[in-house]
Order: structure tokens, then sequence, then C-alpha cells
């Protein structure tokens, strides 16, 4: 990796590892070398578990789309520095473990295998959490058709500003009505 981008592992702020060929498999213990890295792309591989995130000291986006992880265990050690996690395309079915990251303001996991409100209201503890996309969840889908699932959601998250890409739009708008 140092020998293609020309720059030193330990002071890059951007790094790139998505459709690696052949895939990675693991996320090893290499990582921890990123210590500048903010924003980590690790989509498109065959990860299955999250790892070795100890020495990512200014992580603000991680990027593990299309892959295979079944879990949030491991996100422990960036639980206090990520901002943005697009972990769309897995294999997540609980939510478990996601209530540690206390700074994190997206979340991108569509098409993963959330079907029921007990481990969707596991995001409720992410207290800065604003843009949710969870579109292509056995869950939304449900919903959706019956035509029950923004306002379910939202109900539910009540700090969310925008889901599955809308606006959310609060019922009690004209709060605000004659201030400048």
């Amino acid at each position: 990796m140092e020998e293609k981008s020309g720059e030193k592992r330990s002071e890059a702020k951007a790094v790139k590892l998505y459709g690696q060929i052949p895939p990675i498999e693991k996320m090893d213990a290499s990582l921890s070398t990123l210590t500048n890295c903010e924003k980590l792309s690790l989509s498109t591989n065959c990860i299955e578990k999250i790892t070795n995130l100890n020495g990512l000291k200014n992580l603000k986006i991680l990027s593990l789309g299309r892959n295979n992880i079944k879990s949030f265990a491991g996100l422990e050690a960036v639980g206090d520095i990520l901002e943005e996690l697009w972990i769309s395309y897995n294999q997540i079915e609980k939510l478990k473990g996601i209530q540690c990251l206390k700074n994190l303001k997206v979340l991108y996991m569509s098409n993963n295998l959330v079907k029921d409100w007990g481990e969707f209201v596991r995001l409720a503890e992410l207290p800065c959490l604003v843009d949710l996309v969870f579109v292509g969840n056995p869950l939304e889908e449900k919903h959706s058709a019956e035509g029950t699932w923004m306002d379910e959601a939202t109900k539910r998250l009540p700090n969310l500003k925008k889901l599955d890409g809308t606006p959310v739009i609060k019922q009690e708008v004209d709060e605000g009505e004659g201030e400048s």
C-alpha cells in the first residue's frame, strides 16, 4: 500500500482498500498503523468480523459495505470517535454492540437482515444519530409495504433528521414561528 501512494501509512488520512483482488478476508493488525486515518474504506471484500481498530485514533468514517459482516462487535475501539459507519449489504441481524458509538451521526445499513423492532430500537441509544439508511432490511420492507415505515421508525428514533434519504418532517413545525 505504501509503495502505491507514496505516503506513509501512518500519515494517510484516507485509506482505500476496497474491492481488493484477492479480497480481504480479515481486518488484520496492520490496520493499527493507520494512526492518522480519518476515513477507512474496506468495502466490497470478504470481511466477516470487525477487528483491529484500536490504533485508529482519528477514524471518523468507516466504510464496510458489501462484506460478510454479521455483528457490530469490534467497534468499541472507535466508539468515542467514529461519526459515520457505512455498512450496507452485509448480514447483520442483531444490533447488539452498536450503542458504543457515542458520536455516530450517520449510519448507512441498508440491505442487512434486521427484522424486528426490538433490534431497531437499540439505535435510540445513539445520542448523535441524525441520518439513517435502513432500506432493504426485512423490517423496513414489511412496514413500507404497509405504509407505516416512516412513522413507526421516526417515532422510535425522534432525533433523526433524515431516514432513507428523506428529511424527517416533525409535526411540531410551527413552534419557531415569529422568530427571525
